[in-house]
């Protein structure tokens, strides 16, 4: 591969996608594992009941706010 095409502007945005991807998916691990232990006390049957439902609705709301405020104080430093 050609050194000069390492910097090339479509690849510069080419890894900024797939960082970006990388970081959806990492977010979206942490809250299925976060809301899940949080949310389901015991043994899952073939359908969540409305309390598990309703609680797994509320923390990943929770956690999609927070990391919002989070990266807004980021941006905010910069």
């Amino acid at each position: 591969m050609d050194p000069s095409s390492m910097n090339s502007p479509e690849l510069q945005h080419f890894l900024e996608q797939e960082k970006q991807k990388a970081m959806v998916s990492e977010m979206v691990g942490k809250l299925t594992n976060v809301c899940w232990d949080k949310c389901i006390t015991g043994s899952p049957g073939n359908k969540l009941s409305s309390g598990e439902t309703g609680c797994l609705a509320n923390c990943a709301q929770r956690y999609m706010d927070m990391s919002i405020i989070i990266m807004k104080r980021f941006q905010s430093m910069h």
